[in-house]
């Protein structure tokens, strides 16, 4: 099981990557293989997304319900944080 910290960074590395192969694919529109290797690595961002947010928090305001986003604690205040 990842811890909070493993978890976001392995988020940042996966959106890191899906940034890169935007990047790509906005001067290589056609290149099916980038476009498949991009839609894996969606799919996985939104898995291990899902994943943090079921464990620890919501990563951004919009993803929280109504006052969900203002309760306390804070995101840094959980148990675990090494912010």
């Amino acid at each position: 099981m990842l811890r909070n910290n493993e978890l976001l960074k392995e988020l940042s590395q996966v959106a890191f990557i899906m940034w890169d192969l935007h990047l790509y694919l906005d001067t290589h529109t056609c290149d099916t293989d980038a476009i498949a290797l991009y839609n894996k690595y969606k799919e996985k961002y939104l898995c291990l997304k899902d994943e943090f947010e079921e464990k620890y928090w919501k990563l951004t305001s919009t993803d929280a319900q109504g006052v969900e986003w203002i309760k306390n604690p804070w995101p840094w205040e959980k148990e675990g944080c090494d912010c």
